[in-house]
């Protein structure tokens, strides 16, 4: 490995480091906007154009392979929006300290990308 890949990969475990030191909770998955249609006929969600109801929010997260959706208040959205984007950050970092370490593999390897 060159001295240059080294220095970057160290650079990459160190942010995984700090954030990790930081003690911030994580929770998976997104937070989406929804807009949403009711079940009465007459109402203006079912007018031409259609005025929908909302926006609502929902946090979507996916556990052993299947997927979950929880409506959120505006407060629980306050308490649990910096979780989200925490583990967001988290999975940028290791993503990266995962794409550096495969790239000084293959050089290293002379795999040839």
């Amino acid at each position: 490995m060159s001295a240059r890949d080294v220095k970057r990969v160290e650079q990459a475990r160190q942010r995984l480091i700090e954030f990790l030191v930081q003690g911030d909770h994580v929770l998976p998955g997104s937070l989406i906007e929804r807009t949403v249609r009711c079940g009465k006929a007459n109402c203006h969600c079912h007018a031409a154009p259609p005025e929908l109801h909302g926006p609502y929010l929902q946090w979507s997260y996916t556990r052993e392979n299947k997927r979950f959706t929880r409506w959120l208040s505006a407060e629980q959205e306050e308490r649990y929006r910096s979780r989200i984007n925490a583990a967001r950050k988290l999975r940028e970092l290791v993503s990266d300290l995962e794409r550096l370490e495969i790239h000084s593999v293959e050089r290293e390897e002379g795999w040839g990308t």
